[in-house]
């Protein structure tokens, strides 16, 4: 099974167990995400400049020090939680 499909069944089987509210919320900040360039900046597959960016001890970290020693995963946190 796919990733987007066990998504899709994650989305299904948790849409029915929350209140309509939660659910509102949820859907309008998918739809927003999706309609700005936040949704669009990086496709899946797509080649990135070299960069440097601190990482969750505050230490500036390359891409190119990481690549050097395999795969790279960039994941970004949208709010300061």
């Amino acid at each position: 099974m796919s990733l987007d499909d066990q998504l899709a069944k994650l989305r299904e089987a948790s849409a029915g167990k929350m209140p309509a509210e939660v659910k509102e919320v949820l859907v309008g900040a998918v739809k927003d995400l999706r309609e700005t360039a936040m949704g669009r900046i990086v496709k899946v597959g797509s080649t990135l400049p070299s960069f440097t960016l601190k990482n969750q001890d505050g230490a500036d970290v390359s891409s190119a020090s990481i690549l050097a020693n395999g795969p790279l995963v960039i994941s970004i946190y949208r709010g300061h939680w």
